[in-house]
């Protein structure tokens, strides 16, 4: 038989059949479509996820007070013996490698300006904070280089709070009351929007050293710092610990790069991915599960057809090979369909949710196509074989 007629008689089978050729190709398009979905909803949100963080930087190292050790025991123990202070962070700038060390503290207050208050998140930092997160500065300019521990009163605003107090005024100069305290506006933020959920333009930067006095805090919530991108990471590590070990007695505190971070969510995000893949990959098998059934039932129904085929010369191998191609067309039609309405799907979920992060990764949809027609395959086995060795004078006899 020439290929153009292997062709032309396996779709005619599939016509005669329309409704069950449209229910069993279904089947592997409902699974097809759920695995470009799923995975265009898991990669794009291990994108969104790492373009977050990536933004600030990838060369960044974030040093915490207190150390997290596992004895065996079901839980850790925090063990913090001295706290993280102002010093520590001007240590760190002896560090090898290290380019910035910026202190740290956080908490939430007021800010007055003109009749008009605003309840905003306040970040006590040092001079150097927009460099070590490479946050930029839209008009004036960031926190002078004083010394951290005694700092003059200037505050720098996130662009909303300055647009919510000012408007179109230029702050520049204009003295403000941040938690009680008066401060005049050194600058104003560029517009960063919301990152993992904190609003960072809805806030007023002030000195660290004000900050913990404002707060009644001791002690800073943790200490950026950055390093030259070339540095091997485990000696940038390996020079923080000695010098804050040396300060501290022992080591109370914890060193953690952004580049691991990021390696573990990278890994936790593949592994969810790699879940909702196999959760899609259970409707794949299902519409195995229908090719198989539905040849299953053509075999039977169509005895006669193969008794003739066998009689006027088709071979064994034949007639199992049209089976099988009835069992591939049929998966790949259905799997072609999948691609279509996952794609579309997916492409809707980006117009209606655009909070949603959404990338559909073409590697997978490869493989999802590749996949249906295996299935579709393996699972016309079994019928094409039993057509195949059907005798030819018993089918004709059993119609």
């Amino acid at each position: 038989m020439r290929a153009a007629d292997f062709i032309a008689f396996t779709l005619a089978s599939l016509r005669a059949h329309r409704l069950r050729t449209f229910l069993t190709a279904l089947g592997i398009a409902v699974g097809i479509a759920s695995v470009i979905l799923l995975t265009s909803i898991g990669e794009g949100l291990h994108r969104f996820v790492i373009a977050e963080f990536t933004q600030f930087g990838t060369n960044i190292i974030n040093v915490s007070p207190g150390r997290i050790e596992t004895h065996g025991a079901p839980l850790g123990a925090v063990n913090t013996v001295r706290p993280l202070t102002i010093d520590d962070a001007i240590a760190l700038r002896k560090a090898p490698f290290i380019q910035v060390s910026d202190p740290l503290v956080q908490g939430n207050g007021e800010v007055r300006h003109g009749g008009k208050s605003r309840r905003v998140t306040i970040y006590g930092t040092g001079a150097d904070f927009s460099r070590a997160l490479s946050m930029r500065v839209a008009i004036g300019e960031y926190l002078p280089q004083d010394d951290p521990r005694t700092p003059r009163a200037f505050a720098v605003l996130g662009s909303k709070v300055a647009r919510e107090l000012f408007g179109g005024e230029n702050p520049l100069g204009v003295p403000v009351r941040v938690g009680g305290q008066r401060y005049r506006v050194a600058g104003v933020m560029e517009s960063k929007g919301q990152v993992l959920g904190f609003d960072l333009d809805d806030t007023v930067f002030i000195p660290v050293g004000r900050a913990l006095e404002m707060f009644n805090r001791e002690s800073l919530q943790e200490i950026h710092l950055t390093y030259e991108p070339t540095a091997p990471l485990a000696e940038v590590e390996e020079g923080i610990k000695r010098i804050l070990v040396a300060r501290h007695g022992l080591e109370d505190f914890t060193v953690t790069p952004q580049q691991k971070m990021l390696e573990v969510f990278g890994t936790v995000l593949s592994a969810i991915t790699f879940a909702v893949v196999a959760i899609g990959a259970i409707s794949l098998v299902v519409g195995g599960v229908g090719i198989l059934t539905i040849l299953t039932i053509a075999v039977a129904e169509r005895t006669a057809e193969i008794g003739l085929l066998r009689s006027i010369g088709a071979t064994r191998q034949r007639v199992l090979l049209l089976f099988l191609g009835e069992a591939a067309v049929l998966a790949a039609i259905g799997g072609v369909a999948g691609l279509l309405l996952g794609l579309s799907i997916a492409q809707l979920l980006q117009v209606a949710l655009p909070a949603l992060p959404v990338h559909t990764p073409w590697l997978y949809a490869v493989l999802a196509e590749a996949v249906a027609v295996a299935v579709g395959l393996i699972a016309g086995v079994l019928p094409a074989r039993h057509a195949a060795q059907l005798d030819p004078l018993e089918a004709l006899r059993g119609e």
